[in-house]
């Protein structure tokens, strides 16, 4: 009877895959894992570092099993571990991600000095004056006049948006993206609801509210967008 392979090794054109069965020991997945990066390390001539994904499936490991994998690969010549992915989620990455994708709605007026920060959408009934700051890890929606600081996108989401009632930010920014209310605007001019967002060119922009549904198709979870 053939054994059943615990350890798959596949080479690509970023560098080697491993697949590591999510149904055997820790232990025997380690042995069998040393043992084929050893053979294959043989085969293999003289050459550049190869980076090394690591797939563990649904084993969970924790961070000292995750350091032990990663010393065993590093051990072998020529191989560096880019990344180890598994398909399992801590309490705390999922208390996480649940926070980042949740809508924290708030009523009150964000006065200078003061800093208002979420993990994930910040909808905002109210005022945020000059010298207020937002910050949200998702999109930020104000229901009154943004004056102030708005930093969408918080941990890197390029996609995030920012709107408001009234537009006049004294500063804008999306990701590591900023930029400073447009000056082709006028105080004086009345406008309607705006929204900022990141176009192809990298660049912030400032536009109609309208413009989402056609940019942002996937930004609603209601009606239109699942």
């Amino acid at each position: 009877m053939k054994k059943r392979q615990n350890v798959t090794i596949k080479g690509t054109k970023a560098g080697i895959v491993l697949h590591l069965d999510d149904s055997c020991s820790y232990e025997e997945l380690k042995k069998e894992l040393d043992e084929k990066l050893s053979a294959n390390q043989r085969t293999q001539a003289e050459r550049q570092l190869t980076t090394v994904k690591v797939e563990i499936g649904n084993r969970y490991i924790n961070d000292e099993q995750r350091e032990e994998l990663k010393d065993l690969i590093r051990q072998k010549k020529n191989l560096a571990v880019d990344d180890i992915v598994s398909n399992v989620v801590t309490r705390e990455e999922a208390e996480r991600l649940k926070a980042e994708n949740e809508v924290v709605t708030i009523a009150r007026i964000v006065r200078s000095g003061q800093v208002l920060e979420v993990p994930g959408d910040l909808l905002l009934i109210g005022d945020v004056n000059p010298g207020g700051t937002v910050i949200a890890g998702g999109n930020i929606y104000i229901l009154g006049s943004l004056k102030g600081i708005a930093h969408a996108g918080a941990f890197g989401n390029e996609q995030a948006v920012i709107a408001a009632s009234s537009m006049k930010p004294s500063q804008l920014r999306i990701s590591e993206h900023l930029n400073r209310s447009p000056d082709s605007i006028q105080d004086n001019e009345k406008r309607e609801m705006e929204c900022a967002y990141i176009d192809e060119n990298h660049q912030i922009i400032v536009d109609r509210l309208q413009v989402l549904i056609q940019l942002r198709p996937n930004l609603t979870r209601l009606e239109g967008g699942h």
